[in-house]
């Protein structure tokens, strides 16, 4: 497993797999695709908002989009590991290893009718390290009804 943060030269790489994350979702979401086949992203890449990849035997594996504003604040945005790629806990790895590499205030949020990633998201910061986190049902102003973890790591 290895993480690697996206740039100009594999940005494609995150792109492709940034749609199949929305078709995924797109049942809960109600989104469809444009004319040309392809959803418009609710989070771009920039300044404030990192992507990594998570590439498995030098295939690409799973994508996620880290927002922060402020220094030691992060969001979780979007986290996508390929079907084929699941039940085995690498997506658990890949989020654990963020974790490390970017210590501080933590926030993942789960849209209404995605009870499989709150579960994911709940076992996932469980097992990390003993963190504690609160977590709360919320009206999002873009969402609507999320649940919302929070967290710290040292």
């Amino acid at each position: 497993m290895k993480i690697t943060p996206v740039t100009e030269t594999n940005s494609h790489l995150y792109h492709n797999l940034v749609q199949s994350y929305e078709t995924e979702f797109s049942p809960i979401t109600g989104k469809k695709p444009n004319a040309s086949g392809l959803f418009e992203l609710d989070t771009h890449l920039g300044e404030s908002t990192l992507g990594f990849l998570l590439m498995i035997d030098n295939a690409p594996a799973g994508i996620t989009a880290i927002h922060s504003n402020v220094a030691q604040a992060y969001e979780v945005c979007e986290f996508y590991v390929l079907p084929n790629f699941r039940k085995n806990g690498v997506g658990m790895q890949f989020a654990h290893a963020l974790w490390k590499n970017y210590p501080g205030d933590w926030e993942i949020k789960q849209i209404q009718g995605a009870e499989y990633a709150t579960a994911f998201w709940r076992k996932t910061i469980e097992s990390f390290s003993e963190t504690e986190y609160t977590e709360e049902c919320y009206d999002d102003p873009y969402w609507g009804a999320v649940t919302r973890q929070k967290f710290a790591v040292n």
